[in-house]
């Protein structure tokens, strides 16, 4: 990897805190790394939490780092008036390389949010993921609180792993909620896939900068 993950486990900056009016943050931590989702539709700051999640942040930034989300876009909304019937209904935007994942890219090992401390609240970034294991480049960020994306019985995925919590949106929630609104279909689903939920015209990724890169590879 680009990164050590023992590099980010090391790495220690300010103790964050929430920003005024910020809503949904989730719990402080105490190293964060930051980051920036610079899309067409604007930018959306991140903190993400090597001290929880050492995995995915390892991951995300070495993906960022490598140029591979640049060109990107967010392909998919899921709000409730197109998720799958009989089911609470998620509110979330996905993101990344394409819904398929980085063709030969490796899985990472799955970090549930039992272990990290982490939850899907409002804001949250979070990896996605077929089977746990297989996340690649590809990540959604919450619109809404959706605990039943964490990890423990009773919840979403039948195979009760939840989804890897690894970071939250800091700024530009706005921007979130904007891309959660666009206009949605099937025109570039996956073959099979059965709910309008893929973005008609998706929202470029410009890039995806660690801000901190400098400090952190001076580690």
């Amino acid at each position: 990897m680009i990164r050590s993950v023992l590099a980010l486990a090391i790495f220690a900056l300010a103790a964050c805190s929430p920003p005024d009016g910020q809503e949904g943050y989730g719990t402080p931590q105490s190293q964060v790394i930051h980051a920036e989702i610079v899309t067409s539709a604007g930018v959306i700051g991140l903190e993400l939490y090597p001290d929880a999640a050492p995995v995915s942040v390892a991951n995300f930034v070495e993906h960022a780092q490598a140029g591979h989300y640049d060109g990107g876009s967010f392909y998919r909304a899921v709000r409730p008036d197109n998720d799958r019937p009989g089911v609470e209904p998620m509110h979330l935007i996905q993101g990344g390389y394409g819904f398929d994942g980085l063709p030969g890219a490796a899985g990472i090992a799955h970090e549930a949010t039992e272990e990290t401390g982490l939850s899907h609240v409002r804001g949250a970034i979070s990896m996605a993921r077929f089977d746990p294991g297989t996340a690649t480049t590809e990540f959604f960020i919450m619109a809404d609180d959706y605990p039943g994306l964490d990890s423990g019985p009773g919840r979403r995925n039948p195979d009760e792993a939840g989804y890897a919590v690894f970071g939250q949106v800091t700024s530009g929630m706005e921007v979130v909620g904007a891309i959660a609104a666009q206009e949605t279909g099937l025109d570039d689903a996956p073959e099979d896939f059965q709910y309008p939920q893929f973005i008609v015209e998706p929202v470029r990724i410009e890039s995806v900068r660690v801000v901190d890169a400098d400090a952190w590879g001076q580690q």
